[in-house]
């Protein structure tokens, strides 16, 4: 099957599934342009890198941990949608395959913690990964923030990578998600001192529409 139908087809499940056990709520601060993107989020459950992909128009290469790729016909099928990979001491392999989806016009998701949000909430520090895409390649940054009820997530252990994994699942209930206007940096990106600032930023502006996405799904009729 090309990839381009079976992608299409993921979307299309992810989007019916949304709908009839989720509850979510997405709210754009302003238009999408078009055009490669790097979007960019917090990362409170292991269901977000699949959600993000509704928020765009285009093909969406979403950077994952390595070890969804070691699993059993679930690592081929997200090898054939183009996403990608990334394994610890790969980062640069990884960052790689980004800019380059970026450069070739098609646009990339990442979660600068990298880790998903701990039962306790909170945000895990962020690497630099994100602000250095945006500085190395220039496209616009759409920063996200997602929130949902810690307590209703669903943990999951499993060794189908061939290894011990375990994460946090959402599978049912309210997903909030608020979209920021795109942004655009500039300047030097193996700068240490610009490049933490850049991420510090994006950090601050992903909380910001986190805690939007938290009043509307709290104080939701």
């Amino acid at each position: 099957m090309p990839t381009n139908r079976l992608y299409g087809m993921t979307v299309h499940f992810i989007r019916l599934y949304a709908r009839l056990m989720l509850k979510l709520d997405i709210q754009f601060c302003s238009p999408l342009t078009t055009g490669p993107k790097l979007f960019v989020a917090n990362h409170p459950s292991a269901t977000d890198p699949f959600l993000m992909h509704l928020l765009s128009a285009n093909h969406l290469s979403v950077m994952v941990s390595g070890n969804a790729f070691e699993m059993p016909l679930f690592g081929h099928f997200l090898h054939h949608c183009r996403q990608i990979s990334v394994k610890s001491g790969h980062g640069k392999k990884a960052m790689e395959q980004a800019r380059q989806r970026l450069d070739d016009g098609h646009s990339v998701g990442i979660f600068p913690e990298g880790l998903v949000t701990l039962p306790q909430g909170g945000y895990h520090s962020p690497h630099s990964g994100a602000a250095r895409l945006a500085l190395m390649t220039g496209v616009p940054v759409v920063p996200i923030g997602i929130y949902l009820p810690l307590a209703h997530r669903t943990y999951i252990a499993s060794e189908l990578s061939g290894r011990h994994t375990e994460s946090y699942w959402y599978l049912r209930g309210p997903y909030g998600m608020t979209i920021g206007e795109p942004v655009q940096f500039e300047g030097e990106h193996e700068n240490p001192e610009h490049v933490h600032s850049v991420t510090a930023r994006l950090m601050e502006k992903i909380h910001e529409l986190a805690q939007a996405s938290e009043r509307r799904v709290c104080f939701a009729p």
